[in-house]
């Protein structure tokens, strides 16, 4: 911010030359960057460059940076705030002469307007050209230049109305309609178009200003204009924030609302400008003020704990300077029954709400280089947590098995979201023009994946296996009428493969090993297949599998991508996906395992070719097999599957093989065969299966 040493004086009993202030802002936490001397009409001033932080918005002003300096003084220097005395005025009345509503109090907590009549627009007397060139401005007229004197003088915005210009007469504060025409003040502006989430300052027929950013050219102060409607208001700062950036106008009024700008402050700074339009202007204030909005807000009070503070800023400060830097602050502190020091915030002191926001200004006013900083740290060092080893483990066991990891961005285009949602979904939007032609949220990982591969396939290479562990935001789910929004972590696989069957194998092979990975040697996944209504629209009807653990929890799907979504992406063979939730199992990672000795005996295998029909699942015969409880059975597994010759078309051969053992003697092949003669006939009775000899 620059800033006028000669203006800042104006505040300080005594004065304090431009060195002294610059060191005092310095200590305070505002470096001077920089100042240089500037011509006045008066003489030679000298003009600060002072860094700011976000949080002290109330030092972008000169009366803020000037009990910066006093209350570095300590006690040597007090601040003189301007002394404000108005005339009763005339018998018109405000509510007489203009309406005012305010139909957005959560964006405009408080909107006040005060009336004076009669004034005569023309140039600015020499002390208040010579504030505003000092620091920088341009002069414009009396009127002008008073809003921009009380703004750099207390940090509050204004702006001035020609009340003979405003349709109605009336002001409302309201949302703009959309593509609503509005045409900011200034030398070549362009016409510009609203949008529903605008707030603006209306009259009775159109935008007249957009709030807290912009005044309207078409009621702006002229040479011919005598009454005039002056604005004092509070704006939400993210409202001011999102319309200057959505319109790309930046201006002093919308950087000081983006930091906060209490409702507290309005009706002194409002009767401060009336009293310098009078003087400078002259005209007759119409008594009172409208209003609109909700009431102004308590003070806040914050308690600090003195022995808390010692701790906190690690040097011995006594009570009594941290009651006396409190009042150099203007936090009027007193003491509780506990011993506390309470302090009662002034409205401009936004950044001051918790205890230790009140340690910071002790250890400011006590100077940061009395604070000491060790030369050395103790860090302790935990090991990772069971969540990121299991991420790790996951990573490590899909690329031993010849996949790629990767890292893409959260955002995908509306083109690829959509292909990926649920019906009755909507998609996530990002409301920020650097997201470009991508502004989703990706609802799924598949779109991202997909994208890699077909960068891959470009470059030549033919077989591409990927997958990537992050969150999906996406899918604002229409509940009850009201927006829901979800968000999951999930793990999710892609591949390439010129048959869709082999695909789906693969990837079902792979997601039994992370289950076993992830919850031991005896966990177990069912797949069973997805009905076309049911399936996810972007994967291929009767390529669908849902995957359930066997204690129901939900795992995920996975299933071969539907032409119209392979057409998208222009991938052209088939690709098997999964999207899987195990993220959400990661924390309890590493299953609980138990160390069991080798067997001691031999295993006597026997393997089982059925011819059954081609409908008939493996996951039914093995649940079956499974039921019947041969005795001494330890394992049964798929061999593999024939269709071909010797094999009548709507049917295959299935293999599985049976692995028995005993624990304390070797089996004879006699008692394998009763139990095998059990499953073969159960295999025959049940599933009308043919036993291959």
């Amino acid at each position: 911010m620059h800033a006028s040493a000669t203006w800042i004086n104006d505040y300080l009993d005594p004065p304090a030359p431009p060195e002294v202030q610059a060191d005092a802002l310095t200590r305070a936490g505002f470096p001077v960057e920089s100042f240089e001397e500037v011509q006045t009409g008066a003489g030679t001033d000298i003009r600060h460059e002072v860094e700011l932080t976000s949080n002290r918005g109330d030092c972008l002003c000169h009366l803020g940076l000037a009990r910066e300096i006093a209350a570095m003084s300590r006690g040597t220097r007090r601040v003189r705030e301007p002394a404000v005395s108005l005339p009763d005025g005339g018998r018109e009345r405000p509510e007489d002469l203009v309406r005012l509503s305010n139909d957005d109090p959560a964006h405009c907590p408080l909107y006040t307007a005060r009336l004076v009549r009669g004034v005569r627009i023309g140039p600015s007397p020499a002390w208040l050209r010579d504030r505003l060139t000092a620091r920088g401005d341009i002069p414009r007229n009396n009127v002008v230049d008073a809003t921009n004197f009380v703004m750099f003088e207390s940090g509050q915005p204004t702006h001035v109305f020609d009340l003979a210009k405003l349709r109605g007469p009336e002001i409302r504060v309201r949302r703009a309609r959309a593509d609503e025409p509005f045409l900011p003040l200034g030398e070549g502006a362009q016409e510009i178009r609203l949008t529903p989430d605008d707030l603006v300052i209306a009259d009775a027929e159109r935008a007249v200003a957009l709030a807290g950013v912009k005044g309207g050219a078409l009621t702006a102060v002229t040479g011919s204009t005598t009454d005039i409607l002056i604005e004092a208001a509070a704006f939400a700062p993210g409202a001011v924030r999102a319309a200057s950036r959505r319109h790309g106008i930046a201006t002093d009024s919308s950087y000081r609302f983006e930091r906060g700008v209490h409702p507290g402050q309005i009706d002194a700074s409002a009767e401060r400008l009336c009293r310098i339009i009078l003087d400078v202007a002259g005209g007759t204030l119409v008594p009172g003020s409208l209003r609109a909005g909700a009431a102004i807000p308590a003070p806040r009070t914050v308690a600090l704990r003195p022995q808390r503070c010692r701790a906190v800023l690690g040097i011995d400060v006594p009570d009594a300077f941290m009651h006396d830097a409190f009042e150099r602050l203007g936090l009027a502190p007193r003491r509780d029954a506990e011993g506390r020091i309470v302090c009662t915030i002034p409205p401009a002191r936004l950044d001051l709400e918790r205890e230790i926001d009140l340690i910071e200004e002790v250890g400011r006013l006590r100077g940061y280089e009395d604070i000491v900083v060790l030369d050395t740290i103790s860090i302790g060092v935990n090991p990772p947590q069971p969540s990121e080893l299991a991420r790790r483990a996951v990573s490590e066991l899909l690329v031993g098995m010849g996949f790629q990891e990767t890292v893409t961005h959260t955002l995908v285009s509306e083109a690829h979201a959509r292909a990926f949602l649920f019906p009755g979904d909507d998609a996530i939007r990002v409301d920020d023009e650097r997201a470009g032609g991508e502004p989703i949220l990706r609802p799924s990982l598949l779109p991202s994946l997909l994208r890699v591969i077909r960068h891959n396939l470009d470059h030549g290479q033919r077989d591409v296996m990927v997958f990537e562990s992050a969150a999906t935001f996406a899918q604002a789910v229409r509940a009850r009428g009201e927006d829901t929004h979800r968000e999951q972590r999930v793990l999710a696989l892609a591949a390439t493969t010129e048959d869709p069957a082999v695909g789906l194998r693969l990837l079902r092979g792979v997601v039994d090993r992370l289950m076993v990975l992830l919850r031991g040697p005896a966990a177990c996944l069912a797949a069973a297949e997805i009905t076309a209504d049911d399936a996810p629209p972007w994967l291929a009807a009767g390529l669908t599998l849902r995957l359930q653990a066997t204690d129901a929890d939900p795992i995920g799907t996975l299933g071969v991508l539907a032409p119209a979504v392979r057409r998208l992406f222009d991938l052209p063979g088939a690709v098997a996906v999964a999207e899987l939730a195990v993220p959400s199992l990661y924390p309890v990672w590493p299953p609980d395992l138990a160390a069991r000795p080798l067997p001691a005996f031999p295993a006597i295998e026997r393997d089982v070719s059925a011819i059954v029909a081609d409908d008939c699942r493996w996951a039914a015969i093995e649940d079956a097999v499974r039921h019947l409880a041969p005795a001494r059975c330890e394992s049964i597994e798929f061999v593999t599957v024939y269709r071909g010759k010797g094999i009548a078309p709507g049917q295959k051969s299935l293999t599985l093989r049976l692995r028995f053992r005993a624990a304390d003697r070797t089996l004879t092949h006699d008692e394998v065969g009763h139990e095998m003669d059990r499953v073969l006939t159960m295999l025959v009775d049940r599933f009308g299966a043919e036993i291959r000899r």
